[in-house]
């Protein structure tokens, strides 16, 4: 049995192993030396990817010697060599082209990786690139910016990924002190940051147009836009990930001018996945990473959207030509539609618990998540690239409508109740007020009892009333549903994570008939994650409707189930 390696095989890259077991080879990875980071950091890293893998394959490792790596593999006999990430380009591109093998040519490799070099080729080859300048110190950097008469402009890392030491300045300052911040920092590979590319600012829609190529000739594979929202310190971060299903006016110039970048790169096999903008003056390349797309998504999730995946495309420009042939003669039609909703954290956040990992499976077009339980704490640091976002939701649908409704719904709960996505359970010490609770408490249930049979549960022993209560020990012995149930729980929640307290609020509303009340006083939402919006939040991920209150009512929330 042939074998084939994917070089550090990570995020989506790991669907790979899959695709070339499914073609009958045996998989190897060839995992990559940890560089600057820390050893035992980089193996639980890497341990976390290859657990994603369902299927057997053979690990082997880069050694300190290239030419010890090259044997090593030489020895495999290879039919192809994959980079399965960004970091692993450079090593299959010298492996493929020691070794013979079907590849890019080795001259390329500078157009492939670095970013400064990219643009140079476009130039070379006339098509529309943007006006940059390498670096050394923040003198050169002025001298650019003057003589180019530039009004904002992007830093960033010349070898780097997923937007990490990427500034955006508006001003000559702003660039002057994102400077003094970036150099001599260390880029996304550890490497320290003595060279920083400077380009002019375009502002316009930016897209991912991914595409496969055999012997020379691309094919589009997919297509995705994003939206970034300005954060309320000015930073611009990503937001969502759309795919692109019905293209719209300037998107097919893109599709035909990212055929000629990956021609100018030089890129003789495999795949490219290319970011672009669009402006007034049309499509323009921000960057070509020469692996699969990331984020670590499933084959069986773009296969929902797109009706194939990178992976499996880009085996077909190396393995299997006549069939990249007939799919390049098939027309772009995704069946379905997906949005990869990317969390942004407002600072840096200690978190205990994560209740997002409950409400999101309870979406209509949910998919899948990057969100994890955590044992005890896990610092989130504030998000200002990719790199930092906080947590990753994949919806997917036939229908985009119904994907749009989860996306507002989780911006509005991002927005309004952050809590519910990562917490850090603050409201371990508050105080109880019973007497005070029990007060409220049964003025609420006069004004509730006109809705039918109902039920109270609480924490407090509310007497001179006649509705049936129960303690949150009993709610097990519940049986039926009821016409509105009234939720006094305080001391209880307390006890418990907020990952808890969210299921207990829908197991809760699982007791309640369709058409039924659900009220929800201030004694409880002040001791659940978000509060008020985070009830609600809760409720409408329950199929509830928020209610608007009566007179008389005040302080509670109420919710009727659909």
């Amino acid at each position: 049995m042939r074998n084939i390696v994917v070089v550090d095989c990570i995020s989506s890259g790991t669907n790979y192993i899959e695709d070339i077991v499914n073609r009958g080879y045996n998989p190897v990875i060839l995992e990559l030396l940890p560089g600057e980071a820390d050893p035992e950091e980089y193996k639980q890293k890497m341990q976390s990817n290859y657990s994603r893998i369902e299927y057997e394959y053979d690990l082997i490792f880069e050694q300190d010697n290239y030419e010890e790596t090259l044997e090593t593999v030489r020895k495999l006999n290879p039919l192809v060599i994959v980079a399965g990430s960004e970091r692993g380009v450079i090593l299959t591109s010298r492996l493929s082209n020691d070794l013979g093998l079907l590849g890019t040519p080795i001259e390329n490799l500078d157009s492939m990786t670095l970013k400064d070099k990219m643009h140079e080729r476009l130039a070379e080859a006339g098509l529309r690139h943007i006006r940059g300048k390498v670096v050394t110190s923040i003198e050169q950097a002025v001298d650019f910016y003057d003589s180019e008469s530039l009004n904002e402009v992007v830093i960033k890392p010349i070898y780097s990924f997923c937007s990490v030491g990427v500034r955006i300045c508006l001003s000559k300052q702003e660039m002057i002190d994102s400077l003094k911040e970036i150099f001599h920092k260390n880029n996304a590979y550890g490497d320290e940051n003595t060279e920083l590319l400077v380009q002019e600012r375009i502002n316009g829609e930016e897209y991912i147009v991914n595409t496969t190529s055999c012997d020379g000739i691309p094919r589009l594979i997919s297509m995705w836009k994003y939206e970034k929202v300005k954060t309320s310190e000015g930073a611009i971060v990503y937001d969502t990930i759309n795919s692109v299903k019905n293209l719209n006016l300037g998107e097919a110039e893109m599709v035909e001018y990212a055929y000629e970048v990956v021609r100018a790169i030089g890129i003789e096999y495999g795949p490219v996945h290319g970011e672009f903008m669009i402006d007034e003056n049309g499509p323009v390349l921000i960057e070509v990473n020469c692996r699969p797309a990331g984020l670590s998504m499933k084959s069986e999730y773009l296969d929902m959207i797109f009706g194939q995946h990178d992976t499996d495309s880009i085996l077909d420009s190396y393995l299997n030509p006549e069939r990249f042939k007939e799919q390049r003669k098939q027309i772009y039609r995704p069946p379905g539609n997906g949005t990869v909703k990317l969390f942004i954290a407002p600072e840096n956040i200690l978190a205990k618990s994560v209740p997002m990992m409950n409400i999101a499976p309870k979406l209509q077009s949910y998919f899948d998540s990057t969100l994890h339980n955590i044992n005890e704490t896990e610092l989130f640091v504030k998000t200002e690239d990719l790199n930092t976002t906080c947590g990753v939701v994949f919806l997917a649908s036939k229908d985009r409508n119904v994907v749009d409704e989860d996306v507002e719904f989780l911006r509005s709960v991002e927005k309004n109740a952050f809590e519910l996505v990562l917490s850090e359970e603050a409201d371990e010490n508050k105080s109880i007020d019973e007497e005070q609770i029990i007060s409220r408490l049964q003025n609420l249930i006069k004004s509730t009892e006109k809705y039918g049979h109902g039920l109270l549960i609480t924490d407090q022993d509310v007497p001179d009333t006649s509705i049936l209560q129960i303690n949150l020990e009993n709610i097990h012995r519940l049986h039926g549903h009821f016409d509105y149930i009234l939720v006094n729980l305080n001391q209880s929640i307390t006890n418990m994570d907020d990952e808890e307290s969210v299921k207990l609020i829908f197991k809760i509303c699982s007791y309640i008939k369709v058409g039924g009340l659900l009220f929800v006083p201030k004694s409880t939402y002040d001791y659940l994650p978000g509060a008020r919006k985070g009830v609600e939040a809760m409720v409408k991920n329950s199929n509830f409707n928020i209610e608007a209150p009566p007179f008389g009512i005040k302080n509670a929330v109420i919710a009727s189930k659909r």
